[in-house]
């Protein structure tokens, strides 16, 4: 088998995994949709590849998934590169996140965070800060969902090994939550 085959049939195990994960997916999709509903934002973060997936989910609800919407309130904490090298500076690189929360997050929001390992020092602390402040907290996990199994309201874990593909479940993952949540706002 070649490699670009076995790539293929690697991510489709890690496709397979999500299957097991439907009803904390239908949890995500109540808590994102009625949070919205009552005119509350949803906060995303992450590392890395999984900052760039926070910011493709904020993205596709502040402009449109796939038929064109009203836009949903979403902002991603991994953006500004001013704030988070100032905070990191400041206040250390665990607290980029927590200290947006703390600035931006208001009780009835939402906060995804998003890990490939869940051994991140300030996913754990922004699940952390968001549930003191009010927030309900999903967490996006893969592998056996690290440090931060157990910390959010609502978890989704992909437990495969391999980052790349855990990344690739999660967004699928990630469009199938914007398609619950437009189903559910009556968007679609």
């Amino acid at each position: 088998m070649s490699l670009f085959e076995n790539s293929i049939n690697d991510a489709i195990d890690a496709l397979e995994l999500l299957r097991c994960c439907e009803p904390d997916y239908n949890n995500a999709v109540t808590a994102l949709a009625s949070a919205v509903e009552s005119g509350n934002k949803i906060l995303a973060c992450g590392n890395g590849g999984s900052a760039a997936d926070a910011s493709h989910f904020m993205t596709e609800l502040l402009c449109r998934f796939r038929d064109d919407r009203r836009p949903l309130p979403g902002v991603t904490l991994a953006a500004d590169g001013s704030f988070l090298t100032a905070a990191g500076n400041d206040y250390g690189f665990e607290s980029v996140f927590a200290r947006q929360v703390e600035g931006l997050g208001r009780e009835g929001d939402i906060l995804v965070a998003i890990s490939t390992s869940g051994n991140s020092a300030n996913i754990r602390l922004a699940i952390e800060t968001a549930k003191a402040r009010g927030l309900t907290t999903i967490a996006l996990l893969g592998r056996d969902g690290g440090d931060a199994r157990g910390l959010a309201d609502i978890e989704i874990i992909i437990s495969h090994q391999h980052t790349a593909r855990i990344q690739e479940a999660q967004k699928v993952l990630i469009h199938a939550l914007c398609e619950g949540m437009e189903r559910r706002l009556n968007l679609i």
